[in-house]
């Protein structure tokens, strides 16, 4: 009899546990693709009228991401489409209008389309690196509130907030990491443009929709560099996270281990953030079609600050 109960308990055990509201598997979209946003080139030629920095798709890719380049100059109706196939979009730096350019219209296009869509619980984020980050000030407060700093071509130290702490951006960083980041000059900034502080704490709209999660300074202006919506997926850095590992033109840019780390870091959080998305295409042979893998990168490292560029 006593054998009998020590077999059968671990049995009924099991069949207990087996019974218990155990949470499933959160649902994740581990085939995320990422939407890249072109721009006008300064002088166009025939198949070169708009440009994405390779390093920007590298940066995405590093992550686990695919990437569908976001042409210019799309009617209503294919941006649509696009942003109902694809599971993220990131707006890149950059020179263009901010107010009047493809990238623009582009870019409003889809951060209105993400504001709906998060609104019905469609998770969809958006990314801005620089003129990106800038972009996303201006769709946001309707005005154009930069202004002109001594930021081009420098490597800076974050001046973390006490926002960061709660932040989604940084919560997977190793605290070894966030103290180099705020010691080392990690994160290379290549703008003339900045939302200063005071145009930030001056400015309702932005006030109410973005948390600053990092400032900086020239020197004589302190500026907002990094920021993460309040309600929305939606995050910008006024530095360049991919410019660390997969760009090597510029001596102030940074390639030391933390460097790296933070490019990857930064790529894999919003990677993870398209990962909650689960649009798609209507079928391969679109998805096949879209993706950047049907273009070429052209090497340009002699003549740009980019080593690679595509263009179409």
């Amino acid at each position: 009899m006593c054998s009998f109960r020590k077999t059968m308990w671990p049995l009924v055990f099991c069949l207990l546990l087996s019974c218990l509201p155990f949470p499933a598997k959160a649902e994740r979209n581990d085939k995320p693709i990422i939407g890249v946003l072109a721009q006008e080139v300064r002088s166009p030629k025939p198949n070169t009228a708009a440009y994405i920095a390779a390093s920007y798709v590298k940066f995405l890719e590093s992550a686990g991401a695919r990437v569908v380049p976001v042409m210019i100059n799309q009617t209503l109706e294919e941006y649509e489409s696009l942003f109902n196939s694809i599971n993220g979009i990131l707006y890149p730096g950059g020179g263009v209008s901010i107010m009047s350019s493809g990238y623009a219209r582009a870019a409003k296009i889809f951060y209105e389309l993400a504001i709906e869509a998060n609104k019905r619980g469609d998770y969809f984020p958006i990314w801005g690196t620089c003129l990106g980050f800038e972009e996303l000030t201006y769709l946001t407060s309707g005005k154009n509130l930069l202004s002109y700093t001594n930021t081009s071509g420098v490597s800076l130290p974050l001046h973390f907030t006490n926002e960061t702490k709660n932040s989604r951006m940084f919560e997977g960083f190793p605290a070894e990491l966030m103290e180099d980041l705020a010691s080392e000059p990690l994160t290379e900034n290549s703008h003339k443009w900045s939302v200063s502080l005071l145009s930030y704490n001056t400015n309702e709209e932005l006030k109410n929709f973005y948390k600053v999660l990092s400032t900086n300074t020239d020197g004589k202006t302190e500026f907002v560099s990094t920021v993460e919506a309040y309600d929305y997926p939606i995050y910008g850095t006024q530095w360049h996270p991919e410019k660390n590992a997969f760009e090597w033109t510029k001596p102030y840019i940074a390639h030391t281990q933390s460097a790296v780390k933070a490019t990857f870091y930064v790529a894999q959080f919003f990677v993870s953030e398209a990962r909650k998305n689960f649009h798609s295409f209507d079928s391969e042979e679109r998805e096949r079609i879209a993706l950047i893998y049907n273009y070429s990168p052209v090497y340009t490292g002699g003549r740009s600050g980019f080593e690679q560029t595509y263009f179409f």
